[in-house]
C-alpha cells in the first residue's frame, strides 16, 4: 500500500495538471465529454415518426391503445460512475507510467471536471477476485477519498484470475437506478464476447465512455534478445527470442488484430471509445476526444420541439452513443473482429509483461 503523503502529493499534482489543461472544456453551450439526451422522465405524449422507441411509455400505451412516448427533461445533477479495472494486467507499463496510473488519471480527469459543477461520482473498483464499491456523492472531499482508495490499492498477485469485466458491468447495470454517465476504464484484454453484451446493456440506459488503456509493448515487440514473457493474470511464463523479425511482425499483426476486435466490440455496444497510451500525452488525447465530440454535436441535426432529446442535461450534447466519422487521436478506427489467443502460437500474446534476459524490453 502506498504512503498516504506520497498519494496526497501525487493527487494534488494530478489535479493541477487536469484543471490547468482541461478547465473550461466541459462548461458552456451544454456540450461536454459525452453526447446524449436528458435523463429525467417528463410527460407522456403521442408517438410521432422519428421518436426513439426506447422512450415508449408502455403503461400509457396499454391504457389508451395508442402508442405514447415519454419526454425527458434536463437533469441538472449528473451522476457519474467509474468502473475501474485494477486487475494484474494493469500493473504493467513501459512508457511514461504504468497502465494503472494512467487509468487513475482518466478517472481523476472525469472526477475533477464534473465535481466542480456539483455532480455526483461513485466507483466500482475491480481488484483481484473482488470488487470495492464507493457510493456516488458530491463534493471534493468525497472525490479525493475515492481517488485515494484507488491510489492505495495493492498490486494484484500474479496468477490471481479476476472475475470477468463483463460480470462487473452487468452487476453495475443492475444496481444503478438513475440515468447518468458510466466511465469504464480497462485494457479490455478479456475476450470481447464476455463483455460486449453487458456493455451494450449499460449503453441502453446510460451514456457509456470506454477508456482503453494501452502500453506500447502490447502493440510491438522490440529486438532485445531473449525475453521471459509472463501472463500476469495466470502466472504462465514463456521464453522467446526477439531476434526473429518474422516473430516480431506476427506479434504486431496479432496485436493490431486484437485491438481491432476491441474497438469493433465497443462500437457495437454503443459506447464512445477513447484510447489512451502510456507513452503519449494522455491529456492531449482526452482534449482531442472532447473536441471531436463537440464537432459531432454541432453537426447533429437539432431535435424537434417536444421530441426526446429536445431537453438535455448541462454538460451533455445530442446524438447518443455515436462515434465521430473521423476519429481524433486515441479514438480507434474500424478493424475486423478477431483476437489472438494467448500462448496459442510461437508469437507471444500482446499484453504479456516482458522481463528481459538478453536486453531491456522497454
Amino acid at each position: 500500500m502506498r504512503d498516504a503523503g506520497v498519494s496526497e502529493a501525487a493527487l494534488r499534482r494530478l489535479e493541477l495538471t487536469i484543471v490547468r489543461r482541461l478547465d473550461g472544456l466541459l462548461q458552456g453551450e451544454h456540450l461536454g465529454l459525452m453526447p446524449g439526451p436528458g435523463s429525467e422522465p417528463a410527460e407522456a405524449r403521442p408517438y410521432e415518426d422519428g421518436d426513439d422507441v426506447r422512450r415508449m411509455d408502455w403503461n400509457v400505451t396499454a391504457r389508451s391503445h395508442d402508442p405514447y412516448v415519454r419526454d425527458v427533461i434536463a437533469d441538472r445533477e449528473l451522476e457519474t460512475w467509474a468502473l475501474l479495472d485494477a486487475s494484474a494486467s494493469m500493473d504493467f507499463g513501459t512508457g511514461q507510467m504504468e497502465k494503472r496510473e494512467l487509468a487513475l488519471a482518466a478517472v481523476a480527469a472525469v472526477g475533477f471536471l464534473t465535481e466542480r459543477t456539483g455532480n455526483r461520482i461513485g466507483a466500482h473498483i475491480l481488484h483481484g477476485t473482488g470488487v470495492r464499491r464507493l457510493p456516488a456523492r458530491t463534493g471534493r472531499p468525497h472525490l479525493m477519498a475515492l481517488l485515494h482508495a484507488m491510489f492505495a490499492l495493492p498490486r494484484t498477485p500474479a496468477g490471481e484470475r479476476p472475475r470477468p469485466l463483463g460480470e462487473h458491468a452487468d452487476q453495475l447495470a443492475r444496481t444503478l437506478r438513475r440515468r447518468g454517465l458510466v466511465v469504464v476504464v480497462s485494457d479490455f484484454l478479456d475476450d470481447p464476447g464476455t463483455w460486449e453484451r453487458p456493455m451494450r446493456r449499460l449503453a441502453v440506459r446510460h451514456q457509456v465512455l470506454a477508456v482503453e488503456v494501452v502500453d506500447p509493448r502490447e502493440l510491438t515487440l522490440p529486438d532485445v534478445g531473449v525475453l521471459t514473457l509472463i501472463d500476469p493474470e495466470t502466472g504462465r511464463r514463456r521464453e522467446i527470442s526477439t531476434a526473429s523479425a518474422r516473430l516480431r511482425e506476427r506479434y504486431a499483426a496479432a496485436a493490431a488484430e486484437q485491438r481491432g476486435a476491441i474497438g469493433a466490440a465497443l462500437r457495437r455496444s454503443g459506447a464512445a471509445h477513447l484510447r489512451l497510451r502510456t507513452d503519449r500525452d494522455w491529456v492531449k488525447d482526452l482534449v482531442m476526444h472532447v473536441l471531436a465530440q463537440r464537432r459531432l454535436a454541432r453537426a447533429a441535426p437539432a431535435p424537434r420541439a417536444g421530441a426526446p432529446g429536445a431537453s438535455r442535461p448541462a454538460g451533455m450534447a445530442p446524438a447518443p452513443g455515436v462515434s465521430s466519422a473521423a476519429p481524433a487521436p486515441g479514438v480507434s478506427a474500424a478493424a475486423p473482429f478477431s483476437s489472438p489467443a494467448p500462448f496459442s502460437s510461437p508469437a507471444p500474446a500482446p499484453g504479456a509483461a516482458g522481463r528481459g534476459t538478453g536486453g531491456d524490453a522497454a
